[in-house]
């Protein structure tokens, strides 16, 4: 697992073992507030020791900026901690995450001891705001990459727990490509110092720029190509041959996965436009 300060009182950790999946903790003089989890129980207890042993703080919040795996299953680790995310979160760890989490169980015995906490206090819409010693948290909604994301934003050092509404790569398949151009273009408009990504590191600030455009570009290549496609006679023939360059980003983002949820992302959004068309025919 990598750490790094970022600022007073915050700090950052990434996976080593799963897409580089990150999360983060900011400090105050009696309790910690934690921000999201990681993929797998022995690295979040790794993170937990850190926080409890070196900074000698308890866990007193979580907040999960979305219902994915690899951001809330770690919420077990850190007992008696209120969990805070979005309403939506928490019906789909519910509706979701339980039965996931039960057919993991099968395949990995290293989850065994994971358990499924849901959020205690949750909001819909606008924002919500807690207090850590200096540090003033504010939560805000972010959808997009799925439809329950929230970002976090340290308000005095300018620091931007995304969650994967920002991402190297935007992955959509659970959620929707114009919702989360919305939530990268109001990122852009925040004037952060960093950016804590949800996967992968982090973005400093003469770096917030070319990153927004990167990903905006691949949206919008990404919806061209899609719909270029529908045209043809054999979409799912002509998706095949579009690599992630074409779409002007990199496969060698997040270890290399990125090619693969980029093939997903082609492939979510022919699925999904496809369908919809077929219901509009039909009206």
């Amino acid at each position: 697992m990598q750490r790094e300060r970022v600022s007073e009182n915050v700090y950052w950790f990434q996976s080593d073992v799963y897409a580089q999946v990150t999360a983060g903790v900011v400090v105050g003089p009696q309790w910690a507030v934690v921000i999201d989890t990681l993929a797998l129980p022995e690295e979040t207890m790794s993170m937990r020791d850190f926080i409890e042993r070196d900074l000698s703080v308890p866990v007193r919040y979580i907040i999960n900026t979305h219902y994915h795996a690899d951001h809330t299953w770690g919420n077990c680790f850190f007992p008696g901690a209120t969990v805070i995310a979005h309403a939506r979160c928490h019906e789909l760890l519910e509706e979701r995450g339980i039965p996931s989490l039960e057919t993991a169980r099968q395949q990995n015995n290293l989850l065994r001891q994971v358990k499924i906490v849901l959020p205690h206090i949750t909001f819909a819409s606008g924002e919500l705001t807690l207090r850590v010693g200096k540090k003033n948290l504010i939560l805000f909604p972010t959808p997009g990459h799925s439809p329950d994301g929230i970002s976090v934003l340290v308000e005095e050092d300018r620091v931007l727990f995304a969650g994967d509404a920002f991402m190297p790569l935007p992955y959509v398949v659970d959620g929707d490509i114009d919702d989360i151009t919305t939530s990268i273009r109001k990122i852009a408009r925040m004037g952060l110092e960093n950016i804590i990504q949800g996967h992968g590191d982090i973005i400093l600030r003469g770096e917030i720029d070319a990153a927004v455009k990167e990903n905006l570009t691949y949206l919008t290549n990404l919806k061209k190509i899609v719909k270029s496609a529908m045209r043809r006679r054999n979409p799912y023939e002509v998706l095949e041959t579009v690599s992630i360059e074409d779409c002007g980003k990199s496969g060698v983002y997040l270890g290399g996965l990125a090619e693969t949820l980029h093939q997903r992302n082609l492939l979510a959004l022919l699925n999904r436009w496809s369908e919809t068309s077929s219901k509009n025919s039909k009206k």
